[in-house]
Formats: C-alpha cells, structure tokens, sequence
C-alpha cells in the first residue's frame, strides 16, 4: 500500500524523530512510504488567524502538493481535522471543490490509518513505563479518534495505561488561543497536568505534538516530575526480532 507523508510544520522543525518513528512503524506493516519535499503547512495558522486568503493559497499547493491516488497519512489530528472539514469551506463554488472531495478521503491521521485502514493493532512495541493518555481537541471533536490510539497502546508491551479524570478536557493550547488569552491557556495546562501527575504516571500520551509542546513547556517550568511523548514514538520503542 502507498501512502504519502504529510509532516506539519512544527513537527519538521522541533520534533523530526517523531515523523521518522511514524515512518518505521508503517514501513513494518509493509507500506511504500513516499515524502514529497515540496510540501509546506496545510494552511491552519493563516486559517484560524482569519486571514482566509492567505489560507486559501497555502491550501491550494497542499492540494498540488498531493494530488495523487494514494493515502496521505499525518502524526497530527489537528493537521488532518483542518483539511478534513475546512478545505471545503475554503474552496466552496470553486474549481478546486472536486478535488478537495476527494482529498479529505484520503487524508487519515496516524492512529486512525494504522487501525481503521490497515486493520493492524500490535506493532510489536515495548515500553516499559505508567502512562496516560490525552484527547487532543482535533483528535477527538474534529476527527472523532477516541479508541484507536487506546487499542494500539493497549498492545504495547510493559505499558500501563491509566485514564486521568476529565480526559477530554482540552490541554489549553488551540494555537494562537496560547498567545492570545496565555493566562487562561497556562490555567488549562495546569488543570491537565495535574490531572495527569494524580495517576502516577510516568508520561502524558498523544496523537498531537502541538498538545504535547504545551503541556511539556508548563511541565519544565515548574519542573514537575513527568515527560509527555508522542504515540508515534511509543509504537515504534523497543521492538524485538
């Protein structure tokens, strides 16, 4: 099966081995992994900002960028929900508006491809480690992913999995939502966090590194004892021959 990469911007610059890992886990279920290098943002940030035009322009190379037959597969809900469910606003009474049809077909975040497409559930990973898991907003409200990532990582040995209370509350994060309103947004980060530290657990899990980036910023800050890390990089942990 072929499957074109699409890298979010963030990722590409702070969190490479990220989309390396999610490369290895779907080369192992045999997939033809393709990366096209002229991809660049999906158009969001321009998007949610309000500056639809500039958004339209972004959107309209991503389209270019992918204007293929096969799945394109992204480690990010919030990348996936935007062209998913926006892209046709976007584009509405245009020439673009068959294409985009069919683009947000093909567009699956990680988990969801691994599980829904692929039908595969263990990857053979090992991670010996207490965590718990976070429903990023995109994951959960825009893609509707809530068991996907709980089936793979129910199947990764040495993990412990243990909910926190209010699971799909959101982190605080939404983007420019940080910047704008940081005092509530820093709030919510302290809400989940500890939320998180109450079950003991050694990692906070997700599907998207924007989450991740946000919490693990108010974590080292006030230097609480727990790391956040991406599925991505639990599923392909300590694989054995």
């Amino acid at each position: 099966m072929k499957v074109q990469l699409f890298i979010p911007c963030f990722i590409d610059q702070l969190y490479p081995e990220t989309a390396f890992n999610m490369v290895k886990v779907l080369e192992k279920a045999c997939c033809d992994v393709q990366y096209n290098t002229n991809q660049t943002c999906c158009g969001q940030p321009a998007f949610n900002a309000g500056f639809w035009d500039e958004a339209r322009q972004v959107a309209t190379k991503f389209i270019k960028d992918f204007d293929t037959v096969d799945y394109i597969v992204a480690p990010s809900a919030s990348c996936v929900g935007f062209v998913r469910n926006y892209y046709a606003k976007l584009f509405e009474n245009s020439s673009l508006h068959n294409p985009v049809k069919d683009l947000s077909k093909r567009i699956f975040e990680f988990t969801e491809f691994l599980v829904d497409v692929l039908k595969i559930e263990n990857y053979g990973a090992v991670f010996s480690a207490k965590a718990t898991y976070h429903d990023s907003c995109a994951a959960l409200r825009e893609c509707k992913i809530k068991e996907a990532p709980r089936k793979l990582l129910s199947h990764v040995k040495g993990l412990e999995l243990v909910e926190m209370t209010d699971v799909e509350t959101c982190c605080g994060f939404g983007g420019t939502f940080a910047v704008k309103f940081d005092a509530i947004s820093i709030a919510m980060a302290d809400q989940k966090t500890t939320h998180a530290l109450s079950t003991d657990a050694e990692y906070i899990i997700s599907t998207d590194l924007s989450c991740l980036m946000h919490l693990d910023g108010y974590i080292k800050g006030k230097n609480l004892g727990i790391k956040t890390i991406h599925i991505a990089d639990v599923l392909a942990s300590g694989w054995e021959d």
